[in-house]
């Protein structure tokens, strides 16, 4: 059982302790955060000046949560007479009902005590570890609580009311009650937050004191979503559980930018990356069509609109460019980072052209393919001219400034990009991948601009340049002496000549010659790469495999259900079953929340998936990872505005079927048995 407890609406999230407590180190990502800025990091609840004992947390849903307690002293056989209720609704700061029962026969008399304390840290300092400059102040008033930091024009504060009457100071809320045999006690509490890019004032949390959305009800805004989704009926637990954690995750995982678009899109993660992404909603999106095509949608209408437009070292912008991240806090307010927004990634760009094709596949929407024309075409012109850096014709990057990510692909942890001996390959670097998206990005929008467009020459043009880079990339990307795929090009356009997990990208991405994918499938579910659960992000003969090593040798569930399908796409169906099956068996060590990665052990020598201890979760590609591999598993392609399905189930799955599907065909539905015998056996 994890030891934190996560609720989160739009962009407002609280990670406390399984009591509900909250009590932050600086480097913690715990407390109350709202647009990259901790607005609590100390709540806690003290039962006579004690803190109070756990029974059981209950987390409803994804923004509410209940924690049943008693006080300490209680002993081994929890022979208590009081009991302790803490129910929290998050959205815009949180509402929390604190109910105290007294189950004796005689009068009970206590204190109860609510620390309160901010830091106002931005998830950069906390993740950085890095000092305050500002000032912070408190006002403290009749049933009130005001937690402020100001510095210069950047203000944000907290209020913290209540309606019973209590002792209030600077560090808190203390009640003496007293309750009568067999009676209750009851406190409602707002803590509300403003002074956020948005607003200067600070608001009532959205399920407020006396507000009727804060009682639980029947139904909600998660039943009217799941609704919408098609089912999943299938004889295997661990995916029908998986399944529906992985909706229940994406649906928590919806805020509004705030740029003023109406529609929500995925956020990258918890805790630190509840924020706009380019490259991680676009391929979360992309996994989620089959299922909720509204994603992709609000997707690339937001990401469209914020397109590059200038040179700026500063954010790594250029023309055309599709942003990597927007970030709200103090840091950024101040431009001590670039993430206002920030434009540092490679793969975006191709990735953005890639999902605007899938999207009209399977929606039939021209209206917006037309809208879009003019930064898909904008997003093609940056391939060529500012992400081919050197003019030959493959996309490489270099970060501009200090202030940037090193690495500017999906893999973009500092030592990510090394070669088989683990020498870390020297600046610009093209990746592989990047190279995959680029043929695909092409070639589809050689389509979109023959059939809705009207510009064929445009589209043979765009076949051709396809053409010639497939035919260069497996040249100059193909390691002779090893037989795989290099990681990519450095900047000596040396073969950075590591084995990893990119060969399934460029499956997907369709750019690998017919006579070399039976090579790539075999690797892939191989033992140097596949440990049992999963292909790892490197080799285990590599130099710097690590299998706790953030892209050396963990495993991610996306970039497994990326590979599964670049699998499929050659004609692999057992192997793509192999690398689903492996994953789902995971989901079941995580309580089927799938994380954004793991350990990359080998399965007979652990015999259960060994947890990443920094991992996000839920992080929105790990929770598109299950939908995109029921879609792989059936064989579902939208081609020529009807859905083919040609399913390929382990027999370990046996029967599935998926109703509703949505599409331009209106909904349909697929089915499937599990054929393929024994994949498990294979691992």
């Amino acid at each position: 059982m994890p030891s934190t407890v996560s609720i989160l609406e739009g962009s407002t999230f609280v990670v406390s302790d399984r009591k509900g407590d909250i009590d932050a180190s600086p480097t913690e990502p715990h407390g109350l955060f709202d647009h990259d800025t901790r607005y609590l990091s100390r709540w806690r609840l003290l039962v006579d000046g004690r803190p109070a004992g756990l029974l059981s947390t209950d987390e409803v849903e994804y923004h509410r949560a209940q924690f049943f307690l008693v006080p300490a002293d209680t002993d081994v056989y929890v022979n208590s007479t009081i009991s302790l209720v803490r129910r929290r609704w998050v959205g815009e700061g949180f509402h929390e009902e604190l109910s105290v029962f007294n189950h004796g026969g005689q009068q009970a008399a206590m204190n109860l005590r609510l620390e309160a304390a901010s830091d106002y840290a931005d998830l950069f300092e906390v993740k950085d570890g890095l000092p305050k400059r500002g000032e912070p102040y408190t006002v403290v008033g009749d049933r009130e609580l005001l937690l402020g930091y100001r510095r210069e024009k950047f203000v944000r504060e907290t209020r913290v009311t209540t309606d019973q009457r209590a002792t209030i100071d600077e560090a808190g809320l203390s009640f003496d009650i007293s309750i009568p045999p067999h009676g209750e006690w009851r406190a409602m509490l707002d803590v509300g937050i403003g002074g956020d890019p948005f607003s200067s004032v600070v608001r009532k949390p959205k399920y407020a004191t006396n507000s009727e959305d804060a009682r639980p009800v029947v139904g909600s805004p998660l039943d009217e979503w799941l609704a919408s989704i098609p089912v999943l009926n299938t004889q295997c637990e661990s995916l029908s559980r998986t399944y529906r954690r992985s909706l229940v995750d994406l649906a928590a995982l919806r805020f509004l930018t705030g740029f003023g678009d109406r529609q929500a899109m995925p956020a990258a993660g918890l805790p630190w990356f509840m924020a706009l992404f380019g490259r991680d909603s676009i391929i979360t999106s992309l996994q989620a069509l089959p299922f909720v095509p509204e994603l992709a949608r609000t997707t690339l209408m937001v990401l469209g609109r914020r397109q590059g437009t200038r040179i700026d070292p500063f954010r790594d912008e250029e023309p055309g460019k599709i942003l990597h991240e927007v970030r709200w806090g103090e840091l950024t307010a101040f431009e001590e980072r670039p993430q206002s927004p920030y434009f540092g990634t490679a793969d975006a760009t191709p990735l953005f052209v890639v999902l605007l094709d899938e999207y009209e596949r399977w929606s039939g929407d021209r209206a917006l393919v037309k809208d879009l024309e003019s930064a898909a075409r904008d997003a093609l012109q940056w391939i060529d001219q500012y992400g081919d850096r050197d003019g030959d014709g493959y996309i490489e990057y270099e970060r501009a400034m200090d202030t940037g990510l090193e690495n500017q692909c999906w893999r973009d942890s500092w030592d990510s990009i090394c070669d088989r001996e683990g020498t870390i390959a020297p600046l610009p670097r093209a990746t592989s991948e990047l190279q995959g998206y680029a043929y695909d990005a092409k070639m589809r929008a050689a389509r979109l601009a023959r059939e809705i467009w009207n510009d064929p020459d445009f589209a043979t043009r765009l076949e051709n340049e396809a053409a010639a880079l497939k035919q260069r990339f497996n040249h100059d990307f193909w390691v002779d002496q090893y037989g795989y795929f290099a990681l990519g090009l450095d900047g000596n356009k040396r073969q950075v000549d590591s084995l990893t997990s990119n060969i399934g990208h460029l499956l997907w991405s369709g750019i690998v010659d017919d006579d070399k994918a039976p090579v790539c499938a075999a690797q892939l579910v191989g033992d140097d790469l596949y440990s049992g659960w999963g292909i790892r992000t490197m080799a285990a003969s590599q130099g710097a495999y690590n299998p706790i090593g953030y892209h050396l040798g963990t495993i991610w569930p996306h970039d497994n259900s990326i590979a599964a399908l670049g699998l499929r796409r050659y004609g692999f169906r057992r192997e793509a079953a192999t690398v689903a099956l492996g994953i789902i068996d995971a989901a079941d060590y995580f309580n089927y929340r799938l994380p954004e990665a793991f350990a990359g052990y080998p399965r007979a020598a652990t015999g259960f998936p060994v947890e990443y201890p920094t991992a996000c979760s839920p992080q929105a590609w790990a929770t598109g990872a299950p939908l995109l591999f029921v879609r792989t598993l059936l064989g579902l392609e939208p081609i020529g505005g009807r859905l083919l399905v040609d399913p390929a189930i382990p027999e370990e799955i046996g029967q599935m079927e998926l109703l509703g599907i949505p599409g331009q065909w209106g909904r349909c539905d697929g089915f499937g048995r599990g054929l393929l015998c024994g994949v498990r056996d294979q691992t």
